[in-house]
């Protein structure tokens, strides 16, 4: 008999979830390829097809679940657990292997990490962190004090990581990404040559590193050998958002794709700034022979037929896309809107004024959002929603692990874990009264007397600290013997009295729930690893514009933060050149994907979807308005995909789109 959960399924999933599958026994078949559209139940056929396995037999400590974020990988086990646990009545306890390409780097580095030349108590530092540390390995090189101006340390850290994850040279790099910075490229090179060392020295990690060794490991035989053993079936999401170091790691898992399972989207793939490529799930069937199979899930659940016609028109003029076509059976009359006005001033206005309609018509805040290319572009129309006094939150700000009083906390937890980590002891001998740089640097060079060990006890206490020393002396000795997790608390009642900012209360509030989040995990070593690899998604602060109690509030998010959601109504703000496609698409590559993140803002839309094209837009650089133009609407909606949409003008606005030919042309050559 089919298994009754099979029936929740429609014909391309069913299909997708039952690859490999024989007579009820899952045996690893051939590399598959699922390409799931926009709204197509994507996390949906994963959980099934994970699940399905389990229950045909396959072994859960043999599959090998690859995600991008740790809620994503909760989700599809929750999820799988739960049809197996119905089907079958069993309980299936959580997959040993499952989690981002990250986290499963580093869970696999701790197990063998003396056969590729790393000491067993590394530590890992986060983005900010290793920029702090390629700062200080640019300044011992002497570069910070050169006459002309040295790339700053966001930057160079910006190019180090995306020269390994997208395994190419420097020289590469540098005269494809960050042209601006090529006169350095000798002074880079040694740059990355003394940060990679300074790294080895410390026994610490940056987040590329969990990829590189990795991908180092099973380019040893032995290694590489047990891994493809242990792992019977390999999952990955997202695929679409990999870059090349990560498809690397996954041909070296399985060379011959056997059990290989891949989902995404080309259509969504628009992380190209992170060193994610679209090549790798375009020429993913190719990799293989024979060639992957490929399973196209199309039928869309979330939004209306109209909507989904002009989201296909506007991706299927690509040329670097698989061919498919979404479809819904959720009938509508009401097509996407464009919507011409005179000016970003008018932009706002029209705005906040379908948004009140639409409350006033049953459409929650909440249920509500308006999309753009850069976080910027929203300017107008924050001022204009707070004018009108219409709660709204957004997305972005401070992220939780970036609030200094956060970093300053988990710095004493990672010097302590790691003695060697001179970063996080330099962070927090600095947060002692009477401790400048200097003194920092010298307490480290004293400290390295005794290796392996924090013997804060052997400092003499440096003049201008000593009152303040011994109370530190003694919440840095206990710590070399945890008490997990209750050490948290009392390095927050040593840290309270020193805490250099303001709104102090706010911050204890948030060290409390620090205190709560570590108290979920059994160590301090699998605590500091999981929340760097993957932090907490609350940001630090109150939501701009929204109380702290009101759940019904609008959306502004750019697109890419957008990915994965969806609402109600979506407005797109800005769809002209120069925005949607950005100024800063220079190739046929960047043109192609500034086209995938408007199909992406798009697709957002259950039943309202409007795009607003203003006559006259500010031209930005670096952030900042440089000159008002007259605008041409998006080139990815040209002529020929009118009759997928509505026109209108608002706000008074009755010229011709784009004023005169003349006009035109000294835009586009202002951009």
């Amino acid at each position: 008999m089919e298994p009754e959960y099979l029936e929740k399924l429609n014909r391309q999933q069913r299909a997708a979830v039952e690859y490999g599958v024989k007579d009820g026994v899952a045996k690893p078949a051939g590399p598959l390829l699922i390409i799931a559209g926009a709204g197509t139940g994507k996390t949906h056929t994963l959980a099934y097809r994970v699940a399905h396995l389990l229950a045909s037999g396959a072994d859960m400590n043999r599959v090998l679940l690859l995600t991008f974020t740790r809620n994503a990988a909760k989700q599809l086990i929750r999820r799988s657990a739960a049809i197996v646990r119905d089907a079958l009545n069993v309980d299936v306890a959580e997959l040993p292997y499952a989690g981002t390409f990250h986290a499963v780097g580093a869970q696999l580095l701790k197990e063998f990490a003396e056969q590729v030349g790393l000491q067993p108590n590394f530590t890992i530092r986060d983005r900010s962190d290793a920029a702090d540390m390629m700062d200080m390995v640019r300044h011992k090189l002497g570069f910070s004090a050169s006459e002309v101006h040295f790339p700053d340390k966001n930057v160079c850290l910006a190019i180090y990581s995306y020269k390994i994850n997208s395994c190419q040279s420097v020289e590469r790099v540098l005269s494809t990404k960050f042209k601006g910075c090529r006169k350095w490229r000798s002074k880079l090179k040694r740059l990355f040559k003394a940060y990679r060392v300074s790294k080895r020295e410390q026994n610490v990690l940056d987040y590329d590193d969990l990829l590189l060794y990795w991908a180092r490991m099973l380019r040893k035989p032995e290694i590489a050998k047990q891994l493809q053993d242990r792992f019977q079936y390999v999952l990955v999401d997202e695929y679409q958002d990999t870059n090349r170091l990560q498809s690397k790691i996954l041909l070296r898992l399985k060379p011959d794709g056997r059990g290989v399972t891949v989902v995404g989207d080309d259509a969504q793939a628009i992380y190209s700034f992170r060193a994610a490529t679209v090549r790798n799930i375009l020429g993913f069937p190719d990799q293989f022979s024979p060639k992957a199979r490929i399973i196209k899930i199309e039928e869309n659940y979330r939004s209306t037929g109209p909507i989904l016609d002009a989201c296909n028109g506007v991706i299927n003029l690509s040329r670097q896309a698989y061919s498919k076509k979404l479809w819904s059976k959720r009938a509508s009359k009401i097509k996407p809107c464009l919507i011409t006005v005179q000016n970003e001033a008018d932009q706002a206005r029209y705005i906040t004024d379908e948004i009140l309609r639409a409350k006033e018509e049953g459409v929650p805040f909440s249920s509500q959002a308006v999309l753009m290319r850069a976080s910027h572009h929203s300017l107008k129309l924050e001022i204009e929603l707070g004018r009108r006094n219409i709660p709204f939150v957004k997305w972005g700000g401070i992220k939780f692990l970036e609030a200094a009083h956060i970093k300053d906390v988990l710095s004493v937890l990672r010097w302590c874990e790691n003695p060697s980590d001179e970063i996080a002891g330099f962070r927090v001998l600095k947060l002692l009264p009477g401790v400048g740089p200097g003194i920092a640097a010298r307490v480290l060079k004293q400290l390295k007397q005794w290796p392996g060990a924090l013997h804060i006890d052997r400092v003499d206490a440096p003049n201008g600290a000593a009152e303040n020393w011994p109370a530190f002396v003694k919440v840095l000795a206990a710590l070399r013997t945890p008490e997990w997790p209750s050490e948290v608390p009392e390095i927050i009642k040593w840290y309270l009295p020193l805490m250099k900012h303001d709104n102090a209360d706010l911050r204890a509030a948030d060290l409390d729930q620090l205190s709560l989040i570590a108290g979920t995990y059994q160590s301090r070593e699998k605590f500091l690893m999981e929340v760097t690899l993957e932090p907490p998604e609350a940001t630090v602060g109150p939501r701009k514009n929204a109380r702290p109690d009101d759940d019904d509030h609008l959306v502004l998010s750019t697109i890419h933060s957008a990915k994965g959601q969806e609402w109600s109504r979506v407005t797109i703000l800005n769809a002209v050149n120069g925005a949607i496609p950005s100024t800063k698409a220079t190739n046929a590559d960047d043109v192609e994907e500034e086209r995938r993140l408007l199909y992406v803002a798009m697709t957002r839309a259950k039943d309202i979807l409007e795009l607003i094209i203003p006559h006259r837009f500010l031209s930005y650089r670096d952030n900042s308005p440089i000159v008002d133009l007259f605008s041409s609407p998006t080139r990815f909606i040209p002529a020929s995909l009118n009759r997928y949409f509505k026109r209108k003008t608002a706000g008074g606005f009755n010229g011709p789109h784009g004023g005169s030919k003349k006009l035109i042309a000294s835009a586009r050559s202002g951009y």
